[in-house]
């Protein structure tokens, strides 16, 4: 007799967003922003998730968003919203009604003022010097994590591959349509093609190498750089390391020994 299927299963899975970082609320200043960021390219993003960063607002300010307008302006960029991240708790309850989840970080960044403001407080009160204690027994180090992941196959277009605190090494060729992210560096010995994204937890120090650069989009640490206009000759198929420097993404050939 077959068995009979289960109705549902529920699996981990690794879903990457990208984290928009609110310092101002007027819906025309934001569509301005991100039609500069994107260039006007329609497909600059690819109906990604994304999460609402609201720490940097000011308190009235964050209170009179207008969640239904900004959820519809980011949706026309191709971008859909899911969460908010660090809203104050009396908004909570706002963000949950119009379908936003309220991102865990932001429960965790909250612990961790309170914690802050915990050890002033105790810093200011006056503390008994405790009994000596005997020294612990050292413990054993733990294993070193793995902080690579190497993948030696060709990356086909519609693939997305991401290295969660990890570095990437790819040792065959990243295709049109494909998307390979790292939490840390993405090392290519091959033509990138598709979209590469660098430092995707906000590692400004990623860098992104390639034994040919043929891509749509780098990025690092959430800094764009597209290439809808073709590759300067300079860079076009060339051996290259894409680093960020400030706010700007910069291109580097690299000299053959």
């Amino acid at each position: 007799m077959q068995k009979a299927r289960k109705p549902i299963e529920i699996k981990i899975s690794t879903v990457v967003a990208i984290s928009a970082i609110l310092h101002e609320t007027d819906p025309a200043a934001l569509q301005k922003a991100l039609k500069d960021m994107t260039g006007g390219v329609s497909d600059f993003f690819e109906d990604e998730f994304a999460v609402l960063d609201i720490g940097a607002l000011e308190g009235a300010a964050a209170a009179a968003i207008d969640w239904q307008a900004l959820v519809g302006l980011f949706k026309t960029f191709r971008l859909n919203t899911v969460a908010v991240r660090n809203a104050p708790e009396d908004l909570h309850a706002g963000i949950v009604a119009h379908g936003l989840a309220i991102d865990s970080s932001a429960v965790a960044g909250a612990g961790a003022a309170n914690a802050r403001a915990q050890e002033a407080a105790l810093q200011e009160a006056p503390v008994a010097k405790p009994a000596p204690q005997p020294e612990p027994a050292p413990a054993a180090a733990p294993a070193p994590a793995a902080r690579t992941m190497i993948v030696d196959t060709p990356v086909r277009a519609g693939q997305r591959i991401y290295a969660r605190g990890a570095d990437l090494v790819v040792m065959a060729a990243v295709n049109n349509g494909a998307e390979i992210i790292a939490d840390g560096s993405i090392h290519v010995y091959a033509p990138l093609r598709g979209r590469a994204l660098a430092g995707a937890s906000g590692n400004t120090e990623a860098r992104i190498f390639t034994a040919s650069l043929e891509a749509e989009l780098v990025s690092i640490a959430g800094v764009y750089r597209t290439f809808e206009n073709g590759h300067p000759a300079e860079i076009a198929g060339k051996q290259v390391q894409v680093r960020l420097n400030g706010e700007r993404i910069d291109v580097l050939a690299m000299q053959a020994a």
